[in-house]
């Protein structure tokens, strides 16, 4: 599969994502709002503002890759708390605006992409090279993950069912970004298998859901079978 074709099937994904965060998040007053999210210390509201900023910043890298002009993520990491923070204080009606064109931005930006452009890089907030093609995998993946942190009745394995195939996507971009951290290990899910390092002595099994949890740090793993290891926090 080419990097526009991949990329092009990560884009159908993150509509249809878009469309079950709509969902999620229509009607939702103060109260909801200001309501603890499932991430310690943040608001549903904090939660959003994050999911809205992210776009922005993402569409920053596809205008890197499209254009070849440094654009990056964020100004700043100082910035990027900032604007969460600020973000999150708006009143109801303009933070849901602001979530919806957010996202209806970084889609329609991505939609006149050319083809040739999502094999192009631009560099992430850790200084790594990614193609357009993978900054769509990291927006799927955020709209997958804070969907469930929303806690507005999704779990990990209620929205990756919605993905299908694009699960295997999902699960793969937590894995790369834990890389680090993770010894020689063979996941195994829902049909989908993962293997890091050389000829893996250890395999955890659980649901995609139940695996996506342990590798972002939103479960000790408790919920897999197999010889589990410790993970980091989340950073």
């Amino acid at each position: 599969m080419t990097a526009s074709e991949k990329a092009h099937a990560l884009l159908d994904g993150i509509r249809k994502l878009d469309d079950e965060w709509a969902r999620a998040i229509g009607g939702l007053g103060e109260p909801e709002l200001r309501a603890p999210s499932a991430l310690p210390g943040w608001s549903r509201a904090h939660v959003l503002a994050h999911v809205a900023r992210n776009a922005d910043g993402l569409q920053n890298l596809l205008v890197w890759a499209n254009t070849g002009v440094e654009t990056p993520m964020y100004p700043s990491a100082e910035a990027r708390e900032r604007d969460i923070e600020t973000g999150s204080q708006q009143g109801a009606a303009d933070l849901l605006a602001d979530f919806v064109a957010s996202a209806g931005r970084f889609e329609q930006y991505a939609a006149a992409m050319p083809d040739d452009a999502w094999a192009r890089e631009a560099r992430n907030r850790q200084g790594a090279p990614v193609t357009g093609a993978v900054v769509a995998r990291m927006r799927l993946s955020e709209l997958a993950i804070h969907l469930a942190d929303l806690d507005r009745g999704y779990d990990l394995d209620r929205v990756l069912a919605l993905l299908g195939p694009l699960t295997e996507d999902v699960v793969e971009h937590a894995i790369t970004s834990r890389a680090a951290h993770l010894p020689a290990l063979r996941l195994a899910a829902d049909g989908f298998e993962w293997t890091m390092g050389t000829a893996p002595k250890t395999t955890v099994r659980g649901s995609a859901g139940a695996l996506l949890a342990w590798l972002t740090g939103r479960s000790d793993g408790a919920a897999l079978d197999g010889a589990v290891p410790a993970l980091p926090a989340w950073a």
